[in-house]
């Protein structure tokens, strides 16, 4: 038999089969990604805003220079979630911050009750207040001046704190408790859920008439239509309770420093951290403070540690970021976020004409010496073209969950949605709604 040349030989002939199966499956694959590619971006980035790394570190926002809404390709039986107001939006920014925000905590640390005891909120960590107070002063949107800080564990126990130092500790009955719809749709079942003997939702502030105290909340902006808001009872035996959670400058334009009796704020909204579940109370009468300690004592014996010195970390980083000349602020990064979105969803509703967002007055801001509209952290939208029942319908022809306007005290054509969430489920919910189905809308 003629000898085989050795060129031909197996071991050559096997490195020849894989590096020519090697090579046809880069090909493949390179279709493939660039195919899978037009997805992602499409889909994901290339559209609508998104945030890119500088070499520097600062974060930028991008976006597309026109709408074109027939490129996006998406799963249509994937379920977008915009009922609740998870401040996700802030998740990319904290990301590229690395570990500015990162800190150890020994064990051996938070083992007792107490943080100073001599504070009237003695479970208050002082790093936390001394940083409240300065990213208020540096933001400009609260007196802290002459003020008792409480501490809870979020804005909603401090609400609850707030409503038992506010009610009247006799035999007169429990108080009412009322807010301008649409109102924030959680007072009422808050405020009902223990069948407290001190207080009651007494329902909408604009068609209170009742004789006697009352507690009015004020929601500025408001949840969830955006506007500021004044009291509406306009009574002398009207006790107030402002809620400011969203009045930082990625949502309104600061135009005065807010002094009221007891005004409420929450890292929440703030810098959006809502798992750490840390709100603060600005309190001028010391009595009422005394009393909100008091309920925070007996309801939870204090505020996580922990979760403390974590809020006191991330505002250290905000306000160190508002003198950083190199690289944007976090407000900086947070307004250019919000204002995409809403520039993006009235461009979709002047387009579309199925539903509408409330048009928002331009007002002056002195934080960031500009004027603008405000740009809320939730849209309060409404469906037009006849449907009835605008949950519903997005539910079940959109596949987007939201909120109705029901649970505000307001009509069912209207729904809350979440401006905060990630950018995926965001593109994916102004793609549903501006392009044609079976349906309106």
């Amino acid at each position: 038999m003629e000898q085989i040349p050795r060129f031909l030989s197996w071991r050559n002939m096997l490195v020849l089969s894989l590096a020519v199966n090697f090579s046809l499956i880069l090909k493949i694959l390179k279709g493939e990604k660039e195919r899978g590619d037009s997805w992602d971006r499409t889909v994901y980035s290339s559209i609508w805003p998104v945030v890119s790394t500088t070499a520097l570190g600062s974060s930028s926002l991008l976006s597309s220079a026109s709408c074109n809404y027939s490129k996006i390709e998406e799963d249509d039986d994937r379920i977008i979630n915009l009922k609740l107001g998870d401040p996700t939006v802030y998740e990319r920014y904290w990301q590229e911050m690395g570990d500015v925000t990162t800190m150890v905590i020994p064990g051996w640390q938070s083992l007792s009750y107490f943080s100073d005891n001599n504070n009237l909120c003695w479970f208050l960590e002082p790093e936390l207040g001394k940083e409240i107070v300065r990213v208020h002063k540096i933001v400009g949107n609260a007196v802290t001046q002459d003020r008792f800080i409480v501490v809870g564990t979020g804005s909603t126990q401090l609400y609850q704190a707030a409503l038992y130092a506010l009610s009247p500790h006799d035999d007169s009955g429990p108080i009412n408790v009322v807010s301008a719809a649409p109102y924030y749709s959680s007072y009422p079942l808050i405020t009902d859920c223990l069948k407290s003997g001190l207080y009651r939702w007494g329902g909408d502030a604009m068609t209170y008439k009742e004789e006697g105290p009352y507690i009015e909340l004020v929601t500025s902006p408001n949840n969830p239509d955006g506007f500021l808001r004044e009291p509406v009872v306009n009574s002398s035996k009207g006790i107030l309770i402002h809620d400011l959670a969203y009045y930082w400058p990625q949502y309104t334009p600061i135009t005065s420093a807010a002094d009221h009796d007891v005004m409420l704020f929450t890292a929440s909204k703030s810098t959006g951290h809502a798992g750490m579940r840390i709100g603060w109370a600005l309190v001028k009468d010391r009595e009422t403070a005394r009393k909100m300690t008091e309920y925070i004592e007996l309801n939870t014996i204090g505020v996580s540690k922990d979760s403390q010195l974590r809020v006191a970390k991330v505002l250290k980083a905000v306000s160190d970021s508002c003198g950083n000349e190199t690289a944007k602020s976090f407000f900086e990064h947070s307004y250019d976020a919000m204002y995409e979105r809403w520039k993006l969803l009235k461009q979709a509703a002047k387009d579309t004409k199925r539903f509408t967002v409330p048009d928002f007055v331009s007002q002056r801001c002195n934080f960031f010496g500009k004027v603008f509209e405000l740009q809320p952290a939730f849209a309060w939208f409404k469906c037009e073209e006849g449907i009835v029942d605008c949950e519903k319908f997005l539910r079940e022809e959109k596949k987007i969950l939201t909120k109705s306007g029901k649970h505000f005290g307001d009509d069912q054509s209207y729904v809350r949605i979440s401006m905060l969430d990630r950018d995926t489920n965001f593109n994916i919910f102004l793609h549903r709604v501006s392009v044609s189905s079976n349906s309106t809308l």
